[in-house]
């Protein structure tokens, strides 16, 4: 009998056990950054202000090189979360992985030219040298021509275009080589604290293409059946990246706090990327964002067809990830 009560009472043990180890494995979220990321910034106030921990959420990161590098890492099972678009989820989707977006950031690039630029218009780009950030067929670069091309202007033929890497064609437009550089956020953002100026930001041009509002085209991107296993998991997540969003909003201390990260030595670059990163947090319901999507998934595909999109014919229904809505 007394063996009997050890075997049981072991077995018990081992249950508890069990089941905190797997409560504890079900509140681990691991998610993909990059070092010229700004999800790394969320993530710090997130941790210097116990946010995680209030809500029992344990996040760990996985630093990588590029956001390719996070797409292979979340296929692969390595992380659960990263940053992505929508558009690149929808395509996802249409092969057959569930993959869902929730918004990010509507903060999108800009075409930056130097202080003293005689570059005042975009028909000013005829004939300059122009670096565009990715390659032929980035959406912020067919959404460019599509908005001169509203003005009479090719730029694809009328510039001299010089595709590259983000960083390396920023290097280079602080050198001097360019006239002009078509750039992600956090880039167009970094040669504005070095004195150039936005000639034009893509958001301005999002009106012409049937867009209401500011539209995230950036998001945390995750596994929709995963997400259905972890739901209280990934809600909370979200719900934590939001309130680290609103000390970031709020609070001037929290960036000098974070300047290091962001890589502003000078109070006056930081202000800068303070108010960028601001500008960028999603404020509309996911409905409209949603609608807003479906109506610039359109006008992508008449602009870059399948080598942009893939095979759909329209957003992939499913894409937007709602919290409140039950797998």
């Amino acid at each position: 009998m007394l063996n009997l009560r050890i075997t049981i009472s072991c077995l018990c043990v081992g249950a508890a056990f069990c089941f905190a180890a797997d409560c504890a494995s079900a509140d681990l979220i691991r998610v993909a950054v990059q070092r010229t990321g700004t999800v790394s910034w969320e993530l710090d106030v997130m941790r210097a202000h116990q946010l995680d921990k209030q809500t029992g959420v344990t996040v760990e990161t996985l630093e990588l090189a590029s956001p390719e590098a996070g797409k292979v890492a979340l296929r692969g099972g390595s992380v659960d979360v990263i940053a992505a678009d929508w558009l690149w989820v929808s395509r996802e989707r249409e092969l057959g992985a569930k993959l869902v977006f929730y918004p990010y950031s509507t903060a999108l690039g800009a075409v930056m030219v130097p202080e003293n630029s005689s570059i005042r218009t975009l028909a000013d780009l005829q004939g300059r040298t122009l670096a565009v950030a990715g390659g032929p067929i980035d959406k912020s670069w067919l959404l460019l021509q599509a908005a001169t091309k509203q003005q009479g202007v090719d730029l694809r033929t009328q510039a001299d275009v010089v595709y590259g890497s983000p960083a390396l064609l920023a290097g280079k437009m602080l050198q001097g080589d360019f006239d002009a550089m078509l750039n992600y956020w956090n880039f167009s953002t970094h040669l504005e604290t070095r004195g150039f100026r936005r000639l034009v930001s893509i958001d301005d041009l999002l009106p012409n293409f049937g867009v209401t509002g500011p539209l995230s085209m950036i998001g945390y991107v995750f596994d929709e059946t995963w997400a259905a296993a972890h739901r209280q998991t990934i809600n909370r997540f979200l719900d934590v990246t939001q309130k680290a969003k609103e000390i970031l909003l709020r609070s001037d201390a929290e960036w000098e706090r974070i300047a290091p990260l962001v890589g502003a030595r000078e109070a006056a670059a930081l202000k800068v990327y303070r108010d960028r990163y601001r500008q960028g947090i999603p404020r509309r319901p996911l409905d409209s964002e949603e609608k807003d999507a479906t109506a610039l998934y359109r006008v992508l595909l008449r602009l870059g067809g399948p080598a942009l999109v893939g095979q759909g014919e329209g957003l992939a229904p499913g894409t937007f990830y709602r919290p409140s809505v039950a797998n």
